[in-house]
């Protein structure tokens, strides 16, 4: 199976919605989906990852399975660090933050590093349990059963699904979902907006999810009015 995890295109917070360029991107998005055939779509319950899956979801006429599990403002709620102006940030974000996960102390802790002292009045724990939760129980609904840090295809649904989400709930699903440590996983990689990420499973037996592909972007090259803007910050 292969699952096509994409960011939501370019973002409005508030109210929650695509600016233009992010409505592109969406549009974009359905000439990269042509080939990849997507037989089930999800999408998380937010308005912006909604709107980035109906373009694709209204091509090929298949109803969208809303995934509130997956919203970012849940993420949100837990996996975010106060600053010193009171504001609150992601904690791959945050440079203290960043500077103890890439530590040996944090790195020694592996999949247990929320143990750590630093993080003891954070919430943390539970949202990586939360998603751990969650995530192996939305593979076992297509029909893969999470064991010994791989994945054991039982009675696989489809061949191709797309899960339609977020930046920051999605580095920590990507965490779960491949048993990469967050710390480690969040600070090195990253997402840009409607990017996709495609991660193969095996459809027999066992196996370890591999990414074949991380952020891809290349729909956009099919708008003349789009350009690679890593998070509005860097072009290239």
């Amino acid at each position: 199976m292969l699952l096509f995890y994409v960011r939501h295109g370019d973002p409005i917070y508030s109210p929650d919605s695509l600016t233009e360029q992010g409505q592109l991107q969406a549009e974009a998005l359905v000439e990269r989906m042509k080939l990849c055939a997507p037989e089930k779509i999800f999408a998380s319950s937010s308005n912006r990852a909604i709107l980035t899956a109906k373009p694709t979801a209204e091509y090929f006429g298949q109803e969208i399975e809303i995934l509130d599990w997956c919203n970012e403002n849940h993420a949100w709620r837990q996996l975010t660090v106060p600053m010193d102006d009171g504001r609150r940030t992601w904690a791959f974000a945050h440079k203290p933050t960043i500077e103890l996960f890439a530590s040996d102390e944090i790195r020694k802790l592996d999949k247990e590093w929320y143990t750590h002292k630093a993080f003891k009045d954070t919430t943390f724990i539970e949202g990586i349990t939360r998603i751990v939760k969650e995530t192996d129980a939305f593979m076992k609904d297509l029909g893969f059963i999470h064991k010994d840090n791989g994945y054991f295809a039982e009675s696989p649904k489809y061949k191709r699904v797309a899960l339609f989400a977020h930046q920051g709930f999605g580095l920590a699903f990507l965490s779960c979902l491949l048993d990469v440590p967050y710390p480690m996983l969040s600070t090195r990689f990253d997402m840009g907006h409607s990017g996709m990420t495609v991660i193969e499973f095996a459809d027999e037996g066992y196996s370890i999810p591999k990414v074949l592909q991380l952020s891809n972007d290349s729909h956009i090259f099919s708008s003349e009015n789009l350009k690679t803007r890593y998070q509005n910050r860097v072009e290239f």
